[in-house]
C-alpha cells in the first residue's frame, strides 16, 4: 500500500510526519494501510422545568424525527411490551408495573412512553441469497429465523461465486434487487463470502452505491465521499438514498451460525468490556494514530468507556494485543495482526487493521478481516484494493463509537464511521446492538416515571412531553435534559398524569 498523505485538515500536520513510503512492502504480497454505565445523578421534576441529566454512561446517535416505544422492562424501539400481557407491538409500549392492571396507558395505570428510534430494526433489513452457493442459502435461513427477518425482505439472485465479478454482470444483480425491495428497507446483509468485489468496488459498496468508478482510485487518489459518513440519520435510505450493506462472511455453516449468534447476544448487553487502539511500529499503517488518541480521551470520565490507546511506534513494546479476555474494541494497523486467537471477545466486539488488503475474503496476501470473525469478533472492515493509506478510506473511531454507544446498530455505526467506503468491505452481523435499549419503569405507588438510556447525545439537548394520545397533543414536563459526555442517563419524573410520555431532541 503506497503512502498517501491525509486530506482531512487536522491531520494533515501529523500525518504528514510518516515517511513516504511504499505500504506493499518486501515480504507483502500487498500491503497497506466502558464499562458499563450506571447513574447516580436524575433529571426529575414534578411539573415543567428544566433538567440537566448527568450520569456515568455512553450513547450513539438517535433519530429526532420517529419516536418510537420502549419496552416495559427493557426494550428496543422494534419492540412493544405492555405491563399486562405478553403482547409485542411495534411502536408503543407501557412502562413497567408491579400490579395487576388492564389500565394500561389510562389513568392510574402505567403511561405508554415514547421514545426516539435507536438503531436498525429486523423489518427494515433486506437479505440477499445466491442460490447457486448453498452456503449463502443456508447462512439466510439460519440469519432470517435468529432476527426474526420477515420473508418478504429475502431476495435470491444466482450469480457465480468468483472472487470478483463484473460490473456488467453486477448491473442486472443490483436492479433486481431495487426492485424487489420496498422503500421501507433502510439496509442490506449478503450472505456470501465470495465475490467480495465488483471491478474495483467492494460488493459491499457496490450494491450500497451502485457500481461506479468514483469509488475507486486509480490507484493512490481520493474517492468520492459517502452522504452516510456522521450523518444523524435513523433512516439511511429514506432520508440520503443509500442503504448501507454488510456481508456475513464464513467459510463454513459452523462459522456463520457462531457469528451470527454472537451478534444476537450482544444486544441490550451494556458490555463493559475493554478497547485498545494500536499505534504500532509500522508507521505507513498506523495512520489513525491521532484519531485513537482523540478517541480515548474524548471516553475518559466516569461512566466512559475503558479505552487503551497503546503506543509502540517506538519498538519497545509489542504490537499486538495477546491473553486478554472481553476485548469490545480492536483497532490496528498491520499487514498481519498475530495472536488474535489468544484472546476473547465480547459479543458486538468490533476489530479491524489498516492495510491494503484486509477485505480480501476469504484468503489474502495479508491477513483477511475473516480473521477476526473467526477469532470471535462480531465486525470487521478492510479495503479490498490498493487504496493507499487516507485515513478517510478507514473507520473513524471517534464517529464509531458514538453511534454505536447510542444505540444505533453495527452496521450503521461502522458505515457512518467511513468518509471514502467504495474499496472497503464491511463484514459481520449487521444488527449487532449492545446499546441499542433503553430500560423504562414506573412505580404505581408513587406513579414516578424512569427511563434508563445511553441514546442522549451531548450535542443536543431533550424534552419529555405528556399527551393524551400517541399523537398529541404534547405539553412539555421536563425541559433542557442534557448530558456533557457520553453516559448512561436516568431520567425522572413524577407523579405521571398522562397516557402517554414522548422524550424527544429539540
Amino acid at each position: 500500500m503506497p503512502y498517501a498523505p491525509a486530506l482531512a485538515p487536522r491531520l494533515l500536520a501529523v500525518v504528514g510526519l510518516a515517511a513516504l513510503l511504499p505500504l506493499a512492502c518486501a515480504g507483502d504480497d500487498a500491503a497497506g494501510t466502558d464499562t458499563e454505565a450506571t447513574s447516580d445523578a436524575t433529571a426529575t421534576s414534578g411539573s415543567t422545568g428544566d433538567a440537566t441529566a448527568t450520569t456515568s454512561g455512553t450513547s450513539s446517535t438517535t433519530d429526532d424525527t420517529e419516536a418510537t416505544s420502549a419496552s416495559t422492562t427493557t426494550a428496543s424501539s422494534d419492540t412493544a411490551t405492555t405491563a399486562t400481557t405478553d403482547t409485542t407491538t411495534s411502536g408503543t409500549t407501557a412502562a413497567e408495573t408491579d400490579t395487576d392492571t388492564d389500565t394500561t396507558g389510562m389513568m392510574g395505570g402505567p403511561p405508554e412512553v415514547l421514545l426516539p428510534k435507536q438503531g436498525l430494526e429486523a423489518a427494515e433489513l433486506a437479505v440477499i441469497v445466491n442460490t447457486d452457493d448453498p452456503l449463502s442459502t443456508a447462512i439466510a435461513d439460519y440469519y432470517m429465523e435468529a432476527r426474526g427477518i420477515p420473508q418478504e425482505n429475502r431476495v435470491e439472485l444466482s450469480f457465480p461465486t468468483d472472487k470478483v465479478l463484473s460490473p456488467d454482470l453486477f448491473a442486472p444483480l443490483r436492479d433486481q434487487v431495487n426492485a424487489a425491495l420496498g422503500p421501507d428497507i433502510q439496509a442490506i446483509a449478503l450472505t456470501w463470502t465470495t465475490p467480495y468485489r465488483v471491478g474495483c468496488m467492494s460488493i459491499t459498496s457496490a450494491f450500497a452505491f451502485g457500481f461506479d468508478m468514483k469509488y475507486c482510485s486509480t490507484p493512490c487518489n481520493p474517492t468520492s465521499p459517502s452522504e452516510l459518513y456522521n450523518s444523524d440519520t435513523a433512516y439511511p435510505f429514506t432520508d440520503l438514498g443509500v442503504r448501507p450493506v454488510m456481508t456475513i462472511a464464513a467459510t463454513t455453516e459452523e462459522a456463520a451460525k457462531a457469528l451470527i449468534d454472537r451478534g444476537v447476544a450482544a444486544d441490550g448487553t451494556f458490555p463493559s468490556g475493554d478497547g485498545y487502539l494500536v499505534r504500532t511500529t509500522d508507521q505507513a499503517r498506523s495512520v489513525r494514530w491521532p484519531d485513537f488518541i482523540t478517541t480515548v480521551e474524548a471516553w475518559d470520565h466516569d461512566g466512559g468507556l475503558a479505552l487503551s490507546y497503546v503506543d509502540n511506534s517506538e519498538g519497545m513494546g509489542s504490537n499486538v494485543v495477546a491473553d486478554t479476555a472481553d476485548v469490545l474494541f480492536y483497532f490496528t494497523g498491520l499487514a498481519n495482526v498475530g495472536q488474535l486467537d489468544t484472546n476473547t471477545y465480547l459479543p458486538g466486539a468490533v476489530t479491524d487493521h489498516l492495510t491494503s488488503y484486509g477485505g480480501q475474503i476469504p484468503d489474502s496476501g495479508q491477513m483477511s478481516v475473516i480473521k477476526w470473525l473467526e477469532a470471535g469478533a462480531t465486525a470487521s472492515y478492510g479495503t479490498v484494493v490498493e487504496p493507499c493509506n487516507y485515513p478517510q478510506k478507514f473507520p473513524h473511531t471517534g464517529v464509531l463509537l458514538p453511534y454505536y454507544f447510542r444505540g444505533q446498530t453495527i452496521i450503521e455505526a461502522y458505515w457512518k464511521s467511513v468518509a471514502w467506503p467504495g474499496e472497503g468491505i464491511f463484514v459481520g452481523e449487521p444488527l449487532a446492538s449492545p446499546w441499542g435499549e433503553s430500560q423504562v419503569g414506573w412505580d404505581p405507588e408513587t406513579m414516578e416515571l424512569t427511563i434508563t438510556t445511553t441514546m442522549l447525545d451531548p450535542a443536543k439537548t431533550y424534552q419529555l412531553s405528556a399527551g393524551d394520545s400517541a399523537d398529541g397533543p404534547w405539553t412539555p414536563v421536563l425541559e433542557g435534559i442534557a448530558i456533557a459526555e457520553h453516559m448512561q442517563t436516568e431520567i425522572v419524573y413524577g407523579p405521571t398524569e398522562a397516557p402517554f410520555y414522548r422524550l424527544e431532541a429539540l
